[in-house]
């Protein structure tokens, strides 16, 4: 990486009262919140400014290597080919699974931001339906739900196999409960679960009826299309009968340009996908023709202490198998986890990495090492220091994530750049 583009990334760069038992629990609540933000304040390190400023010249020092580069690449030569508009495949669907750090939207987004400028805006594509669970976010599209859906596919909240694109649903069997999204984009699709019984649902777009349809049927994938005029719009949903209804999300597409859609669980690892009913998740993978899928797992595998290479192994050999099934000749990047922990590295953190290398070769897939870019083993000590991560030593900051996700794109684009002029020669 030069120095131009490295100045581009860091450019970016209480008692009993009068009141009763409910008073005395608020303000038992209220200290025990004190508490934990008081011992948060006392745990989180404190830097001078000589200490973020040093942290911050060698971690630029670091993306100024020319080393640090995407391996494997020749595996993404069919989404090169897409991002110059060799393949039909309009708009350009980017999808990336993974943990908590990919759930934050904060890193997508600044991938989505950047390749968006370049290839044009294809909407926000899939987004969850509703707001799933309090953390949810999407910063280029807003959802909101009413009171009478419940969510499962969370790690804290569990639920059946049958899970749609993004491992989570939300379900109802109350009439009159609603969704909305603000979005934009020409083409709706909204992805539900086709069940016996289910109920009826209808549409608007900005107050206006758009449609309405029925989700009874035999168990499985279901989806409905609708046509909006350009630009952004307000979308509801609304239930019409006291009848079963899930939902999976709905994608707002453009006709062309590229989407960037978030697909992540917080503490998930990458084996929770082969838990959800593989007719359903595939159908709806294939539905977004995605030029590239994006694996962003480990960080939660290098944590557990159950986690051993054969059963890892084996499971991202199944999961490979089936987006290579649902997506045929699709490219895929696997990325590893960032360095990680306070002390010592989370405890198979290096034998992650090393691994999913390994694999990635084997099954000719593009790999990124996220560790090794930060500067390897310890690197999360200066990240830590620059603000560029979090006090937990394992979660980025919003700033670093941004750093992150230029430093991905910018990887993507040289390698495109390179093929390019392959091309010419």
């Amino acid at each position: 990486m030069n120095r131009r583009t490295c100045a581009l990334l860091l450019s970016l760069v209480v008692g009993w009262s009068a009141a009763g038992i409910g008073a005395t629990k608020k303000k038992t609540a209220a200290k025990k919140s004190t508490a934990k933000k008081t011992a948060a304040r006392r745990a989180a390190p404190r830097f001078t400014a000589a200490q973020r400023e040093a942290a911050r010249e060698q971690i630029s020092a670091q993306l100024s290597k020319d080393s640090l580069q995407i391996e494997n690449p020749e595996a993404l030569a069919p989404f090169f080919e897409v991002l110059a508009g060799k393949a039909e495949t309009r708009p350009i669907h980017i999808l990336q699974f993974g943990d908590s750090h990919t759930a934050s939207d904060d890193w997508v987004h600044s991938m989505r931001t950047l390749l968006q400028t370049k290839y044009g805006d294809g909407g926000p594509g899939f987004v969850q339906a509703g707001r799933p669970y309090k953390g949810y976010r999407r910063y280029d599209a807003q959802g909101q739900e009413s009171a009478g859906w419940k969510t499962e596919g969370t790690l804290a909240l569990g639920g059946d196999a049958n899970q749609g694109l993004s491992g989570i649903s939300i379900s109802t069997t109350q009439a009159e409960q609603t969704i909305s999204l603000s979005a934009s984009g020409q083409l709706l699709t909204v992805f539900f679960l086709r069940q016996p019984g289910g109920g009826a649902v209808e549409i608007t777009a900005d107050n206006s009826p758009l449609g309405s349809f029925v989700t009874d049927g035999e168990t499985g994938p279901g989806s409905q299309e609708f046509t909006l005029p350009p630009g952004p719009h307000e979308l509801m949903l609304r239930t019409l009968d006291h009848a079963p209804v899930r939902l999976y999300g709905w994608a707002v597409d453009n006709p062309s340009g590229l989407t960037f859609e978030t697909l992540g669980i917080n503490g998930a690892q990458a084996n929770l996908l082969l838990r959800w009913d593989e007719t359903i998740w595939a159908a709806e993978l294939t539905a977004r023709k995605p030029a590239l899928v994006i694996l962003a797992y480990g960080t939660n595998e290098a944590n557990s202490r159950r986690w051993t290479e054969e059963e890892y192994r084996a499971d991202m050999s199944a999961l490979l198998g089936r987006i290579r099934k649902a997506a045929p000749g699709v490219s895929i990047l696997m990325i590893g986890p960032p360095d990680c922990g306070r002390g010592p590295a989370l405890v198979h953190l290096a034998d992650v990495v090393r691994t999913q290398r390994e694999i990635a070769r084997e099954q000719k897939i593009a790999f990124w090492d996220w560790r090794e870019h930060m500067g390897g083993p310890g690197a999360i000590r200066r990240w830590v220091a620059a603000g560029y991560a979090q006090a937990d030593y394992i979660h980025m900051t919003g700033e670093g994530y941004r750093m992150t996700g230029e430093m991905i794109v910018t990887a993507l684009l040289e390698k495109r750049q390179d093929e390019q002029a392959r091309e010419n020669h």
